[in-house]
């Protein structure tokens, strides 16, 4: 054989045992980490849409991916420790549902991509910079919607056209939960409609809360989705329903519990969609070029046993534009 040749084979040869080598080398197996706010945001229909986005990307938990959850039991002073938990593990992605959740992941790294299934305002609570340049380490799905809060003051109106006063109820140490607070109080102006704010931090505070709600009655009450009031729903709507105040809430969670009304995205949608975002960052996306998605899909659902039993009768046209009635 000629010289050159054999030295041009001999080197060809030498550059392809490693690739060979690299190709034979099993692939690390993904790791994603979850991290909800509380035991009500890790919601199984929510986690269960999630995985089924995931199964039709190829990801089998426990086969094709490692999933390590996380969550406080209640105790949303847990989630920093449970944040760093999963840095250590350490795991390729993090998932967060809430608001606290997520800023409890961004304190804990600024390497590791973090995307977040449910935020109620992440540029307000300082979760990212801005929905079309997130910036830095964290991406994923915002609740926020410019006309929600006004779209929900216009299905009060139709349901009870002389509503005159209305009381807001959620949890004031949700950062995520001041824009709409405020949004909301901007829609009841618009309307000429009274506003009251209740603010409520723990169970106590709640309990209290109702109790002024039995004396001082409004004409109808609004709910926040949050860690806190998802976690109270049965109360909150027990009482609503004992005592004959109609109410609006923003998650059908609450309907499915008793709940007269809800209007609000589609929380599951926003589960299937983080996982196409932690698909692309598996694959190599930064967070960075991510930019946020906000809602697209909403749904009204009225609950007609509850209308019946506070002595309400709906108007046959806000009927017809709900997306689901309960009988």
């Amino acid at each position: 054989m000629d010289r050159r040749k054999f030295i041009g084979t001999l080197a060809g040869g030498l550059v392809a045992l490693p690739i060979a080598a690299d190709a034979q080398q099993p692939r690390k197996t993904p790791r994603v980490g979850w991290l909800s706010s509380s035991a009500a945001a890790m919601n199984e229909s929510f986690l269960d849409a999630y995985r089924q986005a995931m199964r039709e990307r190829g990801y089998i938990e426990g086969q094709t991916v490692i999933t390590e959850y996380r969550s406080p039991d209640g105790r949303v002073d847990r989630l920093a420790d449970l944040a760093t938990e999963l840095v250590n593990v350490p795991v390729d992605v993090i998932v967060t549902s809430g608001t606290p959740a997520s800023l409890a992941a961004k304190h804990a790294t600024q390497t590791i991509p973090i995307v977040f299934a449910a935020s109620a305002d992440p540029v307000g609570a300082g979760v990212i910079v801005s929905l079309a340049r997130p910036g830095g380490n964290v991406t994923g799905l915002s609740l926020m919607s410019s006309d929600l809060s006004g779209k929900r003051m216009e299905l009060l109106r139709e349901a009870l056209p002389r509503v005159s006063r209305t009381t807001i109820l959620w949890d004031i140490s949700n950062p995520g939960m001041a824009l709409r607070v405020k949004e909301t109080q901007v829609a009841a102006d618009r309307s000429r409609v009274t506003l009251l704010r209740i603010g409520v931090r723990n169970l106590d505070e709640l309990e209290s809360a109702l109790g002024g709600l039995s004396i001082d009655r409004p004409d109808v009450v609004l709910v926040t989705a949050e860690p806190f009031t998802l976690r109270h729903r049965e109360r909150i709507v027990d009482f609503l329903v004992q005592q004959r105040i109609p109410a609006m809430f923003e998650d059908r969670a609450f309907v499915d519990a008793g709940g007269l009304m809800s209007y609000g995205p589609s929380i599951r949608d926003n589960f299937r969609q983080a996982a196409t975002y932690v698909d692309k960052i598996l694959k190599g996306a930064k967070p960075e070029d991510l930019p946020v998605s906000q809602p697209t899909k909403f749904e009204l659902v009225i609950n007609l046993k509850t209308a019946k039993a506070i002595g309400l009768t709906l108007p046959q046209p806000l009927l017809l534009r709900a997306d689901e009635l309960i009988q």
